[in-house]
């Protein structure tokens, strides 16, 4: 597969992010939920089919430090905004996961990587490696911001990763001059990454995106309640470096515990009473938990992918496109 790059709409959406900011968000989260809510309820009811055996996780999303170098104004991971205190994963806590993982027979996405920028883990390279040798069957996608991004590292992950994704953050529509550089030598040397998908989204720093959970620095929300439903109790496992799983990756401070995977297996976590809970509130609406009552997250990309594929019963989960308004 060869490098690609992303601007979602060009010039077009690019000017819209600049000038129109909230119109630009407010009016594509107004569609995304339109034409995503008939999908959204038949993958709930395909859920609940079997209650006593659910579906495993599409997303298994796994932090292992929670620290960004970038400045994005839409996140409050940004190094200005942080507030969590520092967390690393503990080398024993990564592995057993990732066989629990391997033990329970999964098989669909897996990325290590949450509110954070996975390249600040100087062991990075080595639990992608292990990962891909415990679970040949995952699609496994590395997201980073490309801050410190050379061709060294990317020669070091790609042999373990299905897809690469640099988010090339930036005020002015261009690649950042290192960024130019892999990009430039990728096309140059296709024949050493056919075996993965290579994807550079041109990402405005200046965005608003969602309000994550009202906590986004740039879109705050405490009085309008959303009423739609969500799909992230249905899909996603999101796991702090401190190895609780949290509702989902709009939980940015961290605040919310579906179970621990220090003293529960991850195949038990997922079908927590907490979930359970969780599950039933939220079908039914946002407003029915407080955490979620004024988040208008929603994910058109890499889950939604998931989501339609089981829906068509393709039997696949592979070949997922990342959104522009995904994490």
């Amino acid at each position: 597969m060869s490098i690609r790059i992303h601007n979602f709409m060009g010039r077009l959406g690019w000017e819209l992010q600049k000038r129109i900011p909230n119109l630009s968000s407010n009016s594509y989260l107004t569609l995304q939920f339109l034409s995503r809510r008939r999908s959204q309820k038949e993958y709930i009811d395909y859920f609940y089919k079997n209650e006593g055996d659910v579906p495993y996780p599409l997303v298994v999303n796994l932090e292992t430090i929670n620290r960004c170098n970038s400045t994005c104004s839409f996140c409050t991971a940004n190094k200005h905004a942080e507030k969590r205190p520092y967390k690393r994963m503990e080398d024993q806590l990564f592995y057993r996961i990732i066989d629990q993982l391997r033990d329970w027979g999964y098989k669909g996405h897996l990325t290590l990587y949450g509110n954070n920028e996975p390249w600040l883990d100087t062991r990075i390279v080595e639990f992608h490696k292990y990962c891909r040798e415990q679970l040949p069957d995952c699609f496994i996608f590395m997201s980073t911001n490309g801050l410190t991004l050379d061709m060294d590292k990317v020669k070091a992950i790609t042999p373990y990763v299905d897809q690469l994704i640099i988010n090339n953050y930036c005020r002015d529509m261009k690649l950042h001059a290192n960024i130019q550089t892999v990009y430039d030598y990728i096309r140059k040397n296709p024949a050493e990454f056919e075996k993965v998908d290579i994807l550079v989204q041109i990402r405005y720093m200046d965005a608003v995106l969602t309000n994550r959970a009202g906590s986004a620095p740039n879109k705050k929300n405490e009085t309008k309640i959303i009423t739609e439903t969500c799909l992230m109790p249905f899909t996603d496992i999101f796991i702090f470096p401190d190895g609780r799983m949290g509702i989902c990756c709009c939980d940015n401070f961290e605040v919310t515990t579906m179970a621990d995977l220090n003293t529960t297996s991850i195949k038990d976590a997922w079908n927590s009473e907490e979930y359970k809970r969780v599950r039933a509130a939220i079908k039914e609406g946002r407003q029915n938990y407080p955490f979620c009552k004024y988040c208008d997250f929603i994910d058109a990309g890499l889950r939604m992918d998931a989501v339609d594929d089981v829906l068509k019963n393709t039997g696949t989960m592979r070949g997922a496109r990342q959104s522009l308004f995904s994490k």
